[in-house]
């Protein structure tokens, strides 16, 4: 059943070199109808670049050399930053809309537009995105991340390409819509359609993949089925991966008073929040149309907010640690941007020190931007794509804190070996680095501004199992030295919950659905004995994920 005749793409010993570094080299694979061939390696290893000769989508700099074969030549696309591929000028809808009327141009005028419809409404279905028809009236920035990951899919699902390369496809989503995504592709692969998966969520690879191909340093060190090489690795690197992600799974499965201080925090002996949320109830404005989906054109009705955060109220004390769980599009990120002064359409107060914080970065001083800190999910979209990674983390602390050029150029390059990136990464431009690369580095940037509160917005979402414990060892020992540093994590993943509070003092966690806090307590209770049934069913899809009801 496996022979050539099935393959509907082909990579044959590609070699792409970018500024004199060869970023892959001699990578061959296929892809065949009905089956997931994964593409497997830490951040950096080339995944993306692979993936993206089946595109022919290469960076216009590179010298490329080998053969990349596809059949019919339409090939979907799902990548790791869904953002960059969406128009931030055009509605979500937009794109869709165009797509669907290219497909019903044979029908009578009469019949088009309501196939069109019919075109997006299952597409959407299919992506997970029951509230399509709400969603397609947003621009891409008020979407989550995994929102925006879900429109994209969508659309390669809407081309009916033989192919789809899906990068990191469930990266950034809840583990209940993670199994959505997954009965989703397991659909896509039962239409006969072949799946090249970029992934680091081993859990995945394992769940989806037929073949697995391990990359390291832009070279293949092991490929073949995948119950082999995930099981029974030939290669010590691939050995390791795995390793690491078999203990992130075991860290799942475990019962959580094993991981997580069981004792409160001490009372602090200062009653100031060092940041205070007042309940803040967050909007997006938006325009409505006669009909969202038919007509692409300015026919609107009327204007309306639409709530994504409801009566939030938070306090985040020195020292301490809050987690921000729920699922996709939950708010989250609206919650961590109103935060940063990233978001202005909102009611309550956010107070720094007692004192209320302007609602927009640009009315901050240096001092208040410097104390509250944002790591976007999306890291990619935060750096300028003209200018070289080490001016740019050092502008961080001669803009904010004043220090000195050459002071911040020191500083900025330990701090970025400190997150493991080396010279050659220094003096790259982000367009260069991959998505792992440049998350540690948004991590890095952040730090050099010596933050009073660090919001971290799903950092770890992108990075391979052995990179992610990294990033939170680098984590912990900060703010191991820096006692009084506060952080916000905001996740999808539990499993990261209980590593950053094991290696810190466990403190509180928030729960968001649909905008709505429904829970907030001590993590070991919460984690322990949830008192809300969602909570319940976010950390039962967490510590099993394989046995998840994907509906």
């Amino acid at each position: 059943m496996n022979t050539a005749a099935n393959v509907v793409a082909e990579v044959d010993d590609l070699r792409v070199e970018v500024g004199g570094r060869a970023v892959v080299d001699g990578v061959s694979l296929r892809v065949r109808a009905g089956a997931v061939t994964a593409l497997v390696g830490a951040s950096g290893s080339g995944k993306t670049t692979t993936g993206l000769a089946l595109l022919g989508a290469c960076p216009p700099d590179a010298r490329v050399a080998g053969t990349v074969t596809v059949a019919d030549g339409l090939v979907g696309h799902v990548p790791q930053h869904p953002a960059a591929v969406l128009n931030p000028a055009r509605r979500t809808g937009a794109l869709l809309t165009d797509i669907a009327r290219s497909q019903v141009r044979h029908l009578p005028r009469r019949e088009r537009a309501k196939a069109a419809d019919l075109r997006i409404t299952d597409a959407l279905a299919r992506a997970q995105l029951t509230d399509g028809a709400e969603l397609l009236r947003r621009y891409p920035h008020q979407l989550s991340g995994g929102q925006q990951q879900r429109v994209v899919l969508a659309q390669a699902l809407l081309l009916g390409a033989r192919v789809v390369v899906a990068d990191e496809p469930t990266t950034g989503q809840d583990a209940l819509t993670k199994r959505r995504i997954v009965a989703e592709l397991v659909s896509v692969v039962e239409q006969g359609i072949g799946i090249l998966l970029l992934s680091h969520d081993l859990d995945v690879v394992r769940e989806l993949a037929d073949e697995i191909v391990v990359l390291k340093d832009g070279r293949v060190v092991e490929s073949g089925p995948a119950d082999q090489v995930a099981s029974a690795s030939r290669h010590a690197w691939t050995r390791r991966l795995f390793a690491a992600g078999a203990a992130a799974a075991r860290e799942r499965a475990e019962s959580e008073p094993d991981t997580v201080p069981t004792t409160e925090p001490a009372p602090d002996a200062n009653p100031t929040p060092t940041l205070e949320v007042q309940n803040l109830t967050a909007r997006h404005k938006r325009h409505t149309r006669a009909s969202p989906l038919r007509s692409s054109g300015p026919r609107y009705s009327d204007r309306r907010a639409v709530d994504v955060l409801r009566d939030v109220s938070l306090q985040v004390r020195p020292g301490r640690r809050v987690a921000v769980v729920g699922r996709s599009g939950s708010g989250k990120t609206t919650l961590g941007r109103c935060l940063a002064g990233l978001h202005r359409a909102y009611e309550g107060e956010i107070l720094l020190d007692g004192v209320p914080l302007p609602r927009s970065l640009r009315d901050r001083t240096p001092a208040q931007l410097a104390a509250v800190q944002y790591v976007f999910q999306d890291a990619q979209a935060s750096f300028d794509e003209h200018r070289t990674l080490l001016a740019q983390v050092a502008r961080t602390a001669i803009r904010l804190r004043g220090a000195a050029p050459t002071d911040a150029t020191r500083e900025a390059a330990e701090l970025l070996a400190e997150v493991g990136l080396g010279e050659q990464h220094l003096h790259s431009r982000p367009g260069r680095l991959s998505g792992g690369e440049l998350q540690r580095a948004a991590l890095a940037r952040a730090l050099l501004a010596r933050p009073r509160v660090l919001i971290c917005d799903e950092i770890t979402s992108g990075l391979d199992t052995v990179t992610r414990h990294g990033i939170l060892a680098v984590l912990g020992r900060q703010l191991r030295e820096q006692p009084d540093l506060a952080l916000i994590w905001i996740t999808h993943d539990l499993s990261t919950v209980t590593a950053v509070t094991a290696v810190t003092t466990a403190d509180r966690m928030l729960v968001l659905d649909a905008g709505d806090v429904v829970e907030q307590g001590p993590a070991t209770r919460i984690l322990t004995e949830p008192g809300h049934p969602f909570t319940a069913a976010l950390i039962e899809a967490s510590t099993n994920p394989r046995t998840a009801s994907p509906a």
